[in-house]
């Protein structure tokens, strides 16, 4: 009987790895994801072998040494963040990862967001990036109610970009804001003061609940030769503002520890200690990771598209839900209308989860309105039109409704034009799914599969939308139009006003500008790009999109607390 009434929501797959095109796909993808994760690896050793022997020289851990004993054993962290500062600062020797580790690992069998210093870059100065970076972490864990560890060993202020980093809403000041709100929301926060801890950044600790210091650290508002220039009082680092005198005489520190060793096993033994809330709106249900897992190899996501930038990718995306959806199985919302838009429902972990994901095979749809109603036409994939935006804004409001977690699956090159899109709404159903987007209160969590173009990126809850989390594949583009797209119209403008300015440009000059515009342009939509300034949060593995999903809505359900929901005005 039971199996009688079992709804028929389960995805097949088309997928055939024995193609040509997948194989080539495949292989273009291994090698891409390759050389990521060399640069990865590079960007992972911070300032270096000598760097890291002058912190062990004094007697510290790396920060990723330190991360090792931190977390669970057999665990990873799910770093966010990576690629902060990509490419930035070279004047000044570049800041790999902008010198601090972000992202969430598992402490005491609790899900921390953690914040960890790197001594070997700059002494763990606050670039314009580091401080982003962090307000970034911050911001999650305010927005899940995430505990939240805090590794310090830094130096303060990269005094060179000091107007950079001190004075704006979201420089190195907001970090302090932070702490004191996200006190005053009751998420814990324990630091670790591992090293120096000087100026500004001497209020971070202080600001947080529990604070640790090992011996040999020290924390000051000002060093001691600081100290000395101001007011001419001399003494020494250790009598100023080491572990004994803040556990003795000012009472700051909480726990004195003797080294790294000693304070990491403190810190897990107080998370181990810290009370939990449960019974959220988005726990999770019943899950047998092996009976519920999907139905088709992760692996074969590697040949669905061909990662050249650029590369014209048709695919069914029921091929990508297929393979992140426990059990494959998928209610389609509203699934023969506004086909180019997938809606719907599934679980995720044995979290339930809305879906909204753009289809890129073309879809035939009858007309509604417009010089052309009543009569077919085809859609192109990946482009939002009228009956798919209109599909979406529904959705998304049923999801609100339902207290249902929303993913974003993206790969959309725009709204349709033209007149018969003018005339169908389009400006009024695109508003209606950007407002529906907008005002959206239940977690959202965004990733590029493909391209994000123009205000489809938007509609599709870009980072101006406040997803909880964004992701990338490697095969991700990320700008208002394609390169090829901008190229052309750049290419044109600026060959007329050359010859505005009496130069007439040959053909080969022509095409010579627009590689140009096109090269700076595909390298400003690479998701590195992007994530070096923390558009997007990580660049994943297309194979791990399900387990990074799970841990993310794992995050999204520590926060208990769900907003009313108030669509406001809607274009109808």
């Amino acid at each position: 009987m039971a199996d009688e009434l079992k709804a028929e929501n389960r995805l097949e797959s088309k997928v055939n790895a024995g193609a040509a095109k997948f194989g080539e796909n495949r292989a273009a993808m291994v090698a891409l994801l390759a050389a990521l994760r060399g640069e990865e690896d590079g960007i992972r050793l911070g300032g270096g072998a000598k760097a890291a022997e002058a912190q062990r020289a004094k007697g510290r851990l790396t920060v990723r040494e330190r991360l090792a004993l931190l977390l669970d054993e057999g665990t990873e962290l799910l770093e966010l963040g990576l690629w902060a500062a990509y490419g930035m600062y070279s004047e000044y020797g570049g800041a790999p990862g902008a010198g601090v580790v972000t992202g969430l690992g598992r402490v005491s069998g609790r899900l921390c967001m953690i914040v960890a210093n790197d001594a070997t870059v700059k002494a763990g100065a606050f670039f314009p990036m580091t401080a982003k970076k962090v307000l970034r972490a911050q911001t999650i864990a305010l927005e899940n109610r995430i505990p939240t560890l805090y590794l310090v060993d830094s130096s303060g202020v990269f005094l060179p970009l000091q107007e950079d980093v001190f004075p704006d809403t979201d420089d190195f000041g907001r970090v302090f804001r932070n702490n004191a709100v996200m006190s005053s929301l009751g998420i814990p926060q324990i630091t670790a003061i591992m090293g120096m801890c000087v100026a500004g950044g001497a209020y971070l600790p202080v600001m947080t609940d529990t604070v640790l210091m090992t011996e040999g650290s020290g924390l000051f508002l000002a060093g001691p030769s600081l100290v000395q220039a101001a007011i001419g009082q001399k003494t020494g680092a250790e009598e100023l503002g080491g572990a004994a005198m803040h556990a003795e005489i000012s009472g700051t520190v909480d726990f004195k520890e003797p080294n790294d060793h000693l304070c990491i096993a403190r810190l897990r033994s107080l998370v181990d200690k810290i009370g939990e809330r449960k019974g959220g709106p988005f726990s999770v249900g019943p899950f047998d990771a092996q009976k519920d897992a999907p139905r088709f190899a992760a692996e074969e996501l590697y040949g669905l598209l061909n990662p050249v930038p650029g590369a014209s990718n048709v695919y069914d995306m029921r091929e990508v839900i297929a393979r992140i959806v426990d059990r494959s199985e998928f209610d389609e919302y509203k699934a023969d209308f506004g086909r180019t838009l997938l809606c719907g429902f599934a679980r995720i972990g044995g979290r339930a989860v809305g879906i909204v994901a753009n289809q890129k095979t073309n879809q035939t749809q009858t007309v509604a309105m417009g010089p052309q109603a009543g009569t077919k036409r085809i859609e192109v994939g990946g482009v939002i039109y009228t009956e798919a935006a209109q599909k979406a804004a529904r959705f998304i409001m049923d999801c609100n409704q339902n207290l249902v977690p929303l993913i974003f699956l993206h790969d959309v090159n725009g709204f349709m034009v033209g007149k018969d899109a003018e005339w169908s709404g389009i400006i009024r159903a695109g508003a209606k799914m950007v407002s529906a987007v907008s005002t959206s209160v239940v977690p959202k969590i965004t990733v590029i599969v493909g391209g994000s173009f123009g205000a489809g990126h938007y509609a599709m809850c870009g980072k101006a939308y406040d997803p909880r989390f964004l992701f990338a594949w490697p095969t991700a583009r990320y700008a208002v139009m394609s390169g090829a797209s901008a190229a052309g119209t750049l290419a044109e403008v600026r060959a007329k006003q050359m010859e505005r300015g009496g130069k007439v440009l040959s053909e080969a000059e022509k095409k010579a500008v627009y590689h140009e515009i096109k090269n700076a342009y595909d390298a400003q939509a690479d998701p590195r790009y992007g994530a070096a300034r923390l558009w997007i949060d990580s660049i994943i593995d297309p194979a791990k999109t399900r387990e990074v999903l799970m841990t993310a809505l794992e995050a999204c359900a520590l926060n208990p607390e769900v907003a009313k929901f108030n669509p406001g005005v809607l274009q109808t």
